[in-house]
């Protein structure tokens, strides 16, 4: 059995059965391109703030923490904790709404911050001063990784409800109700920026914003680009070492954290294994713009995120992780620093 449809030239043709199912979708990407766009930025925006702590830790110690999908996760489960905590059962109104997201910030980014620093103290920091090659700093990177999500599966559900078990059950999807109504906020040339688009995007490009001003104007910051640029030189001039690298990772779990709330009020839930795919999708992000540099971070999180939707219009949702990689790969072909692809040792005030 096969379906009509136009060929080539206009001609009439038939379509094989799997036509509908597998090829594109062209009319419905091309019709709504706005709106899709829109919906790609916001998504984009939580892959670009974890994909800012993968790109700091790689500037400066060229070490890929994959530990820091599980940080996100423990945002997300510190700030669905926080409000069973408050006792939030239902949509508030707006002005309890702000207060609530204001709270769960602080506690996420507090939790991942915390978590991204111990990881670093016990995990990291004891294979730095013994020289370790490369390879065994990624292989505790996936041990710590496996650690934290394990904990989590066993631990996590009870920490999130207050609800204490003697025989420890494994954190499965743990719902929870929306904190915004997503409503229309205003429209452009047909385009609907809703509550949660608007508050996604702007999140992304503030936390950006304060980021980038803080390396590249304060006084730490230039201490950061000093390691990052050679940390020899940069100790000889007085510059703390250890201090610098603990900041570098308190200041990835707090971008991880705010990514953690954002999570929580566009999908509402989180499970010990909700950073995996997300945290893959993030390094991607972080090598798509240029692992090492903070606004190929950002560029590389946002243009993930449309090309996924993109995708999911195009050739349904279950081809969306499949096109982001492959995006990645043929970007790499032909710009293998990435898109921007300038270090963090040489970024300038």
């Amino acid at each position: 059995m096969s379906d009509s449809g136009l060929c080539w030239g206009g001609a009439r043709c038939r379509q094989p059965w799997w036509w509908k199912d597998y090829f594109v979708n062209w009319d419905e990407l091309i019709g709504g391109i706005g709106q899709h766009t829109v919906e790609g930025l916001s998504k984009g925006a939580i892959f670009a703030l974890v994909a800012l702590g993968y790109t700091l830790v790689y500037g400066v110690l060229k070490l890929i923490n994959f530990a820091h999908s599980e940080v996100f996760m423990i945002g997300t489960v510190a700030v669905i904790g926080a409000w069973h905590f408050m006792g939030v059962t239902e949509t508030p109104s707006i002005g309890m709404a702000i207060v609530f997201l204001l709270v769960g910030a602080v506690v996420a980014a507090g939790a991942s911050g915390g978590v991204a620093v111990l990881v670093e103290r016990v995990a990291y920091r004891r294979l730095r001063r013994m020289n370790a090659p490369p390879l065994i700093f990624l292989i505790t990177a996936i041990g710590v990784s496996l650690t934290l999500m394990e904990f989590m599966a066993l631990w996590g559900a009870a920490w999130m409800t207050g609800k204490s078990t003697d025989i420890p059950l494994r954190m499965n999807i743990q719902d929870f109700p929306r904190m915004l109504e997503d409503t229309t906020i205003f429209t452009i040339g047909g385009v609907v920026f809703k509550t949660h688009t608007l508050l996604l995007i702007g999140a992304a490009l503030l936390m950006m914003f304060i980021l980038d001003v803080f390396i590249n104007k304060t006084r730490y910051g230039r201490g950061v680009r000093a390691v990052a640029q050679n940390a020899d030189t940069a100790a000889l001039m007085g510059v703390n070492q250890d201090r610098v690298i603990m900041l570098i990772f308190l200041l990835g779990g707090i971008m991880a954290g705010v990514a953690a709330l954002l999570w929580n009020v566009r999908y509402g839930y989180t499970k010990f294994d909700v950073g995996f795919v997300l945290g893959l999708k993030a390094f991607t992000a972080a090598v798509l713009g240029g692992i090492g540099n903070l606004r190929g971070a950002l560029l590389g999180g946002l243009l993930l995120g449309v090309v996924e939707v993109y995708a999911s219009v195009l050739f349904q949702s279950r081809w969306e992780d499949v096109a982001a990689f492959v995006v990645l790969v043929v970007v790499l072909m032909f710009r293998p620093t990435g898109l921007l692809g300038e270090s963090l040792g040489r970024a300038r005030a």
